[in-house]
């Protein structure tokens, strides 16, 4: 009965966490600007969804023209570069402790560079390396699973084709057993991908409803044009690159944690499934989250890379204390 309670209770904390997560994230979110026939409104040069409640004044005539045009008073918000933590009324905990912040943030970044991208590329190394211990701590677990799979394996074949109540039961312990033995936690190695989530949410409010980051340039990327768009240009190469450059880093990162995370075959598809999704989602996305989700992800492959060699390292180390030690 004591299994089970505690069972409970941790069911019920994942629970209420996950409710709270929810309820934070769907409190103040970006409103797409629509006409009397509830069509969204696009920026014809970016082919871009303007965005109805942003929170600073847009500086493009076209954008403007369609905010004046439906109704949108704009003049009552601060210019971008005097914009505040605490401008405009509180639109609940998600904004106010997430998005304004970070959109504070990149603005008084992009003055001080001149550039919103550089700004964004400065913001995602900062927020990694403050997350960096999380990560290590995830591709160790990574490669301490790597080491578990022969004998979870095992359990898995031992119990193959048994779906009654009992040999369940004891799989279940045999392979709970194996994690107390590695001192695996099997959630670890999705709490990184699953913190990532808000940020990339955050991230994607500050660009919609900051028009001084949208409508920036960076490398030829016009950064509130969606690539899109951006195939009919004449710098429709500039785009291809990014794109190309997204896919690549997107593929790899998803085959490095997936390589040592998986017990099976299952999901090898995996990385070229999620690398084509994310394709045709960035496709409809502002280049500047496209710049970003580059980086994030140059950031992990480059940050698993030096987690690796440091355990490699450390396993040397220990390797020759256990060999040398007590010579």
């Amino acid at each position: 009965m004591n299994n089970k309670t505690q069972s409970r209770k941790k069911n019920t904390k994942k629970l209420l966490i996950l409710i709270l997560l929810i309820l934070t994230l769907t409190t103040g979110c970006t409103k797409t600007l629509v006409d009397k026939n509830k069509k969204a409104i696009k920026n014809e040069e970016t082919g871009q969804n303007l965005t109805e409640n942003i929170l600073c004044q847009p500086t493009n005539k076209k954008s403007i023209a369609k905010y004046k045009e439906n109704k949108v008073n704009i003049d009552k918000l601060p210019t971008c570069d005097k914009f505040k933590i605490n401008s405009g009324k509180y639109e609940g905990i998600w904004t106010t402790v997430f998005v304004k912040p970070l959109a504070f943030v990149i603005l008084q970044l992009g003055k001080t560079t001149g550039n919103y991208a550089i700004a964004l590329i400065i913001v995602t190394l900062i927020i990694r390396l403050i997350t960096y211990p999380l990560t290590r701590k995830t591709v160790k677990q990574s490669q301490v699973m790597q080491e578990a799979n022969p004998e979870l394996q095992r359990i898995q074949k031992k119990y193959a084709g048994k779906q009654d109540e009992e040999s369940l039961s004891k799989q279940s312990q045999e392979m709970m057993m194996v994690y107390k033995k590695y001192n695996i936690n099997p959630l670890s190695g999705c709490l990184f991908s699953f913190i990532q989530l808000p940020l990339f949410i955050a991230f994607y409010e500050a660009v919609q409803r900051f028009p001084a980051i949208f409508e920036d340039t960076f490398l030829g990327l016009q950064l509130g044009t969606t690539p899109w768009v951006g195939f009919t240009r004449s710098s429709f190469y500039i785009y291809i690159i990014l794109m190309l450059l997204i896919a690549a880093t997107t593929y790899y990162s998803f085959k490095m944690n997936m390589s040592s995370n998986q017990l099976d075959n299952s999901m090898k598809s995996m990385p070229i499934f999620m690398s084509v999704m994310i394709i045709v989602t960035a496709l409809f996305m502002p280049s500047a989250l496209c710049v970003y989700w580059f980086f994030n992800n140059l950031c992990t492959i480059l940050q698993n890379k030096l987690v690796k060699v440091t355990m490699t390292k450390d396993n040397l180390k220990k390797g020759s204390k256990k060999k040398y030690g007590k010579a």
